[in-house]
């Protein structure tokens, strides 16, 4: 891909916007803030934005609150997702140009859009980093810190390889520019007493059915913790059920009372699911991925499509 063509278009604008998808993760929020990073510090009299939803990981970058008239004659770059209904702050159809940076398997359906599409990443915080590389951006400590930190989440703790010898050494690269990575797995992963005795509740709460784990939190159950937003109970809990021996394939459901759906958090070792994830409406990576689910009756379904392939790859 030509990847010059994104420089060429940050030289033609002086108002830049990212966006990133709703519920952000830490690949969403780091490929954001580490391209706005990059570009300012290249480029530091651009006029560069990010918007979106607030998130338990706001500490990382505050989203700015802009009017819908400076996107009339910006460029967009939407990052990390590339379906309109995953999108965070649906302004960018007001933009004179979009560039899509993604890394998911499902087909983008924003019209007109550039688009940079490369599954073959285990991060989209990756793919934007090793395009920063060769276009020769100038990348600050916290722009490393925060691409670094997309990499650590999305990668699994580098579990999730797809080419190591390049994720390594675009992390290598990262922390040659700042990133810590002692500081990220301590902030990443080090957690308070209350945090670790919910994860042993839910835990005793986890049910296995012919290969597949899962766990069910419906509303009462996430009544329970009014101080724990959706995404922390969902996405946050889903890998307490991963290294389970003779568990290929693992879910978490949980009721967002906002939304009112149940989000699917779906996870694998050896089996590729997304297609089941995309048959749901959903999609991701082969062996992470989701799906916002209707009722208690889709989630039945989605554990015996589950069971189906566990039984298909055992023939």
């Amino acid at each position: 891909m030509n990847h010059k063509l994104i420089k060429d278009k940050i030289e033609q604008y002086q108002t830049i916007i990212i966006h990133r998808h709703l519920r952000p993760d830490l690949d969403a929020l780091g490929s954001q803030i580490g391209l706005y990073e990059a570009i300012k510090t290249t480029y530091p009299d651009k006029d560069v934005y990010i918007v979106g939803d607030e998130s338990r990981f706001d500490v990382v970058g505050k989203m700015d609150i802009i009017p819908d008239s400076l996107y009339k004659d910006a460029l967009v770059f939407i990052v990390d997702v590339a379906v309109r209904k995953l999108i965070s702050d649906d302004r960018y159809d007001l933009a004179k140009e979009v560039i899509i940076i993604d890394h998911h398997t499902n087909s983008s359906d924003i019209k007109g859009a550039i688009e940079y599409i490369d599954t073959s990443y285990e991060a989209a915080a990756a793919y934007i980093a090793d395009i920063l590389f060769e276009l020769d951006f100038k990348i600050s400590p916290l722009g490393a810190d925060v691409l670094l930190s997309g990499i650590i989440t999305d990668s699994g703790r580098f579990q999730y390889l797809k080419d190591g010898a390049r994720l390594f050494s675009i992390a290598s690269k990262l922390c040659k520019l700042g990133a810590n990575p002692l500081e990220l797995y301590d902030w990443l992963y080090l957690e308070d007493v209350d945090t670790r005795l919910m994860k042993i509740k839910f835990q005793s709460r986890i049910e296995i059915e012919d290969g597949v784990a899962f766990l069910k939190n419906p509303l009462e159950v996430v009544n329970e913790y009014p101080d724990k937003d959706v995404f922390t109970i969902s996405r946050g809990l889903v890998n307490l059920m991963a290294g389970i021996e003779g568990v290929p394939i693992w879910a978490n459901f949980t009721y967002d009372k906002e939304e009112h759906v149940i989000l699917g958090e779906f996870r694998s070792r050896g089996i590729q699911i997304v297609d089941i994830a995309k048959k749901y409406g959903g999609g991701g990576h082969d062996n992470a991925c989701g799906a916002a689910l209707e009722n208690w009756d889709q989630v039945e379904l989605v554990i015996n499509d589950f069971k189906k392939l566990i039984k298909e790859t055992e023939e």
